[in-house]
């Protein structure tokens, strides 16, 4: 079952990331931050044992665009399909907001790339937008802008986005 976390889940979704984070693959985030941005998560539940198996987050960044962050699965879940489902929920969830694009940071090219994800080069913002995005704390943005202070943590990954026009079959 696929559906909108609820802070009950914040802990089981800490745990799900462990893995990603011990390997680099996802940043570390204090379990504060989980709490702070759980309106943002989908999560997969085993309707069985009613766990928390996959999660993943859409986190705006401005008036068009959101990046798909913390998208982890399981361990003994992998290779069952679930991060395509949390990725497609998580497409709707951009397509009912009325956003066009999805970035985001990945080490998992093929994966993005069979969702319609290509590898973003530049700019995926005007300037104007982007001096308003200079302003943010958020690594996750600071990340998005390509900027150099945030290139120690993001080494190996690529940048990818998502048109939604031009995927109208993801999604809604």
């Amino acid at each position: 079952m696929i559906r909108s976390a609820l802070p009950r889940d914040v802990r089981q979704i800490a745990t799900i990331t462990e893995p990603y984070i011990a390997r680099n693959i996802l940043v570390d985030k204090q379990l504060i931050a989980y709490f702070e941005d759980v309106q943002e998560f989908i999560v997969a539940v085993d309707e069985e044992t009613g766990e928390v198996v996959a999660c993943g987050a859409l986190h705006v960044l401005w008036d068009d665009i959101a990046e798909v962050r913390t998208l982890a699965v399981s361990s003994d879940y992998v290779g069952k399909g679930l991060g395509s489902l949390i990725l497609r929920a998580l497409i709707d969830r951009a397509r009912v907001m009325e956003l066009a694009r999805i970035f985001c940071l990945t080490f998992e090219v093929d994966f993005f790339g069979r969702h319609g994800f290509k590898e973003l080069e530049g700019m995926a913002v005007g300037v104007d937008v982007y001096a308003q995005m200079l302003e943010t704390h958020d690594d996750g943005v600071r990340e998005f802008l390509d900027l150099a202070s945030v290139k120690p943590n993001t080494l190996g990954n690529t940048r990818m986005i998502l048109e939604l026009a031009d995927h109208p079959e993801l999604g809604l």
